[in-house]
């Protein structure tokens, strides 16, 4: 399986020059193909292939006074510009074909030189890792690297990425095994909420720790500061900067307790099941704020990744199935209740339920059943585990290139000797992802 890693990089002065150029110069290449396709299809004429674009947009776009520049970077990040491209049109037509589940894709769209985030795309040709525990870019430089856990194996590609906030990461893409966790005999089912952020089927509750309400009063100070700074001052540029890095902390600390959270309910269950919720939905609503301020897909995606990566069951039940209008109890239907309602005594039985408890219950029942009939995907929970390439939803996408004999694995702190890693994750660096 396929984990991501992430690091806090530190570049100087002149290293940040030679990314901004090298995000530049990616966002060029992409714009260009792009147009070339969109101007192809608007005249009727067959799709651009790849190698033309190549040979046009990149090698001989260097040759011309207005396209020079291109020189500067390295190949690797056009070349993986034009992959990228390529990627999000077979994701586009896939769309329309109905071959690609969820959301229906869009088609590309151009990128714009004032988005406050930026990444650059790499394989094993275009850097390396060195004994001094920093990492070579090609034509940037040796980035110095906050290593807050070893890597398990040698990458297979990096990203650069240039948050809104101002900082840099590495990710690292590294082909591991899965790490399966002894066999444990409970089993959960998981009611998400807001008044409580999960209810398991065994009664316990997590309450929800609300960081985007608790940082509200900072927020809206700075959001004041900005809306005060005149457009296109750098006395906004800065006020800017102050705003995003406080969403950065809300979202950093977010994620923190969402690793800590899922790797520990993944721990102490063999199966765990949740509903299956309609965020972008709800997202909508005038319970947006605390909907999203809750993080339900980032969690659920964490539950799903790493129960494939330590060996457990995971299902989702379908939003349209009722868990709290039926009895865990007897099993009667009572019917829709409003949201006020968090509590109800069924009809027929006469137990009195708590609301989220009640619908945890019914969620592992059906996901007991769901798995029973075989529509789940339960290669993580078989004695296979280990030995198959189960295809489990990403987090983001990477390409990666085989190693090859490359020499990438040197000065990877710990490589030598691999060592457990914990899910639980650290604030902006260090977590991991299944891709």
């Amino acid at each position: 399986m396929q984990l991501r890693y992430n690091y806090r990089a530190y570049p100087d002065a002149s290293q940040c020059r030679a990314l901004a150029s090298a995000f530049g110069c990616a966002r060029v290449v992409w714009n260009d193909c792009l147009r070339d396709r969109k101007e192809a299809h608007a005249a009727g004429l067959p799709y651009v292939k790849s190698a033309e674009l190549s040979r046009l947009r990149i090698t001989q776009a260097k040759r011309t006074a207005e396209r020079a520049w291109l020189a500067d970077v390295s190949a690797v990040v056009l070349q993986q510009s034009l992959r990228d491209l390529d990627t999000a049109y077979k994701n586009f037509f896939d769309s329309l074909k109905g071959k690609r589940q969820g959301r229906k894709t869009g088609p590309p769209r151009y990128k714009s030189k004032k988005d406050t985030r930026q990444s650059i795309r790499l394989n094993t040709n275009a850097f390396s890792l060195q004994d001094d525990g920093t990492v070579y870019v090609a034509k940037v430089g040796n980035l110095k690297v906050k290593w807050s856990r070893r890597l398990p194996a040698a990458p297979t590609s990096l990203t650069v990425t240039k948050d809104s906030s101002g900082r840099y990461f590495l990710s690292f893409v590294v082909d591991t095994e899965p790490d399966i966790l002894p066999g444990v005999e409970a089993d959960a089912g998981i009611d998400l909420g807001l008044s409580a952020f999960a209810v398991l089927s065994d009664g316990s509750k997590i309450d929800s720790p609300r960081f985007l309400r608790r940082a509200e009063k900072k927020l809206k100070r700075l959001q004041r500061e900005l809306s005060r700074k005149a457009k296109g001052s750098k006395n906004r540029a800065k006020a800017r900067i102050k705003v995003a890095r406080q969403h950065a902390r809300v979202a950093d600390r977010r994620r923190d307790w969402h690793h800590k959270v899922s790797t520990q309910i993944i721990r102490d269950n063999q199966a765990v099941y949740v509903e299956d919720l309609a965020v972008s939905g709800l997202g909508r609503t005038r319970l947006a704020k605390s909907v999203h301020d809750a993080g339900w897909s980032a969690f659920v995606g964490m539950l799903e990744y790493k129960a494939v990566k330590h060996g457990r069951t995971f299902a989702k039940v379908d939003r349209a199935f009722p868990s709290s209008q039926v009895c865990s109890a007897c099993g009667f239907r009572d019917g829709p209740k409003p949201l006020h309602v968090r509590e109800w005594t069924c009809g027929k039985c006469g137990t009195v339920h708590d609301r989220d408890h009640n619908a945890s219950r019914n969620v592992l029942v059906e996901g007991h059943r769901i798995v029973a009939a075989g529509r789940a995907e339960t290669l993580n929970a078989s004695w296979s585990a280990g030995k198959t390439r189960a295809k489990v939803p990403a987090q983001r996408v990477e390409t990666g290139s085989p190693r090859k004999g490359q020499t990438t694995q040197a000065g990877i702190p710990g490589l030598q000797a691999r060592e457990h890693v914990n899910d639980s994750g650290r604030t902006g660096a260090g977590h991991s992802g299944v891709t």
